[in-house]
């Protein structure tokens, strides 16, 4: 092609590139957007109507210290949770999580829910409804009729008494994260009413900013954890994350009118990371989960609710029921236990993935071994090996065939060079070549494919954990969060100039702000890459030589304990392949350096 030519098309090429991202930047986003919000309209106006909680935006958020103070308010101190409830709709508004905190120093608590008012608001509770009219609404006035101060071993009762209905709540709560609404409702009118109980969640805000003020590390490292919807209907699981959920995207098994029908028990709430608000129903009364797209079409709040099925009250007659609420910290322990007590799949509000078969099982042994070893770092090392263990045979064959294919290097070198005009005469000689040396260049790779989906399963299994959550282990103050040590400040010696001032420079700081696990994790990658034959093609060399200093950098923003695992299971191969080579008797660029080394020193010495 001739300059002029090659010109000609570089400049069309560069106009076609330019023309595609403006005519998705100008005309295909704008019309995603316009459709995104004629489908939430039309998904809130096909949803059955119901009684309208009153749901709508607060403007201008207020102070939290300002927001607590508006209206009266009951104190709870539990043994895992403190906070206080307003009578005001007798909302669970305020609660933070009294053995977990924002950061190491453990100085604040984490603040799961907040009052309507205040930013990112996000609270919980049960209406009562009579048809579409609300019995026991968002803003009813309570009062408080017995108890004092809410705690695991005395319960409140509130009090709300409106025409022809006079309710009593008792509220209590376990040494978790469970409220428990005791409602007693007594007919006061002359004729029957027919009722139902209405739980509402409600979440205010952009979720993004709900994260960064409750939990600021999980927000910036949600990478394959669900966050969002979460919820059991029937048995089943159901899930959608924030993002198609504010965008009232179809909910996979939902009816045409938007709800979820269960007769057989469950919950339904909102999960981030290590957290979780979630209503409970009464198990033995059948109810409908839904989403309150109508609020969102509106400009609303995300609001999650589940409907009991309604219940008659004779005149002069009481009908107690019990509902309940869960907010806190998704410990697999305490989820377990409610699992236990009946509640179903509870477990699976930690977010197993797709290969649940793979991380339930790693998760148990991995508790099992923490409950023994006392340190979740040594869990890891120690779990590390077991998996390892059952995969010897695989390794062991694969790296078999890179022994041999690494043992005729010299031969192929030479095939290459005597037939380089020939590349048909040069594939037959090797194909012959490897079947006279009974090798297999594929022979390699096969084996560690099936490896691939179980430490996907214990990389899933670690990014989910919240036992790994401020964990200490040898030099980390925190297993979940990136590696502390930064080069720059030579990993700590210089002691006036701390890793994460180093980390935060603009640009160099992602260079010398590289702590010493990924630095582990790039050498130990590169020497387990001298074991293997490298490609005959100069510039796919090029390139995977340099992939170890790509993930030195890509891994410095991973957790801590995920790096660990990594440079912990490097190790372990390199060991296993090393020696598998040097009893196939084939040379390795290590052996070559220390036998240089031993050489030189040996010749110093004579």
């Amino acid at each position: 092609m001739e300059p002029q030519e090659q010109r000609n098309f570089l400049i069309a090429m560069a106009a076609m590139i330019a023309f595609v991202f403006l005519y998705q930047y100008f005309v295909m986003e704008p019309a995603q957007k316009r459709y995104e919000a004629e489908q939430a309209a039309l998904a809130a106006a096909t949803q059955v109507p119901s009684a309208d909680t009153g749901v709508a935006e607060v403007l201008g958020p207020k102070p939290l210290e300002a927001a607590l103070s508006e209206g009266e308010r009951v104190k709870f101190n539990a043994d895992a949770v403190d906070g206080t409830i307003r009578l005001a709709g007798a909302r669970i508004d305020d609660l933070s999580l009294k053995q977990f905190y924002t950061t190491v120093d453990r100085v604040e608590e984490i603040r799961l829910l907040r009052p309507e008012a205040a930013e990112a608001g996000y609270f919980a509770t049960y209406y009562w409804a009579d048809g579409n009219t609300l019995v026991a609404g968002r803003n009813s006035a309570w009062t408080q009729v017995g108890g004092s101060t809410l705690t695991t071993a005395s319960p409140v009762t509130l009090r709300l008494e409106t025409e022809g209905m006079t309710i009593d709540r008792e509220i209590s709560i376990d040494a978790n994260y469970m409220f428990t609404f005791r409602d007693t409702l007594t007919n006061t009118s002359g004729a029957a009413r027919t009722v139902r109980a209405i739980g509402s969640l409600e979440r205010h805000g952009d979720w993004k900013r709900f994260l960064e003020i409750t939990d600021p590390a999980s927000a910036t490292s949600g990478g394959p954890a669900h966050l969002g919807l979460m919820g059991v209907v029937e048995g089943d699981l159901r899930l959608q994350k924030y993002k198609p959920l504010y965008q009232s995207k179809k909910i996979s098994g939902e009816s045409k009118d938007g709800t979820f029908f269960s007769d057989q028990g469950g919950w339904w709430g909102l999960t981030d990371m290590y957290w979780m608000g979630a209503l409970v129903p009464e198990q033995v009364r059948p109810f409908t989960a839904s989403v309150n797209r109508a609020s969102l079409a509106r400009g609303g709040p995300l609001e999650v609710r589940t409907e009991a099925e309604p219940v008659q009250i004779a005149p002069g007659a009481s009908l107690t029921v019990e509902n309940r609420v869960f907010a806190g910290a998704k410990q697999f322990e305490v989820l377990q236990g409610y699992e236990k007590s009946g509640l179903p799949r509870f477990v699976d509000a930690i977010d197993w993935g797709w290969a649940y078969f793979l991380t339930k099982p790693f998760f148990y042994v991995l508790h099992w071994l923490n409950g023994h070893l006392g340190s979740f770092g040594w869990s890891i090392l120690a779990f590390t090996v077991l998996v390892k263990l059952p995969l010897v045979p695989l390794y062991n064959a694969s790296f078999k065939s890179m022994a041999k294919l690494k043992k005729l290097q010299e031969p192929m070198k030479q095939l290459n060079e005597r037939f380089a005009a020939d590349p048909q005469r040069k594939q037959q000689e090797l194909m012959k070549l490897y079947k006279e040396e009974g090798a297999n260049p594929i022979g390699g790779c096969l084996p560690i494919l099936f490896t691939i989906p179980i430490f996907y399963a214990l990389y899933k299994t670690l990014y989910v954990s919240l036992e790994m959550r401020h964990e200490s282990f040898w030099f980390l103050k925190d297993l979940s969060a990136p590696d502390p040590t930064a080069i720059g400040n030579l990993f700590g010696l210089i002691p006036f100039w701390s890793g994460a001032d180093v980390k935060s420079i603009p640009i160099i700081g992602i260079i010398i702000g590289i702590g010493i696990l990924p630095i582990l994790y790039g050498a130990t990658m590169a020497a387990l890459q001298s074991l293997s034959p490298p490609p005959p093609d100069k510039m796919q060399a090029r390139i995977i030589m340099a992939m170890p200093i790509v993930f030195m950098f890509v891994f410095g923003g991973f957790a801590a304990g995920l790096v660990m695992y990594w440079v912990w299971s490097n190790v372990l191969t390199f060991i296993q392949q090393y020696i598998i080579m040097r009893m196939n008797g084939v040379e390795t660029e290590l052996g070559k350096f220390v036998a240089t080394r031993l050489g030189l020193k040996k010749a110093q010495a004579e």
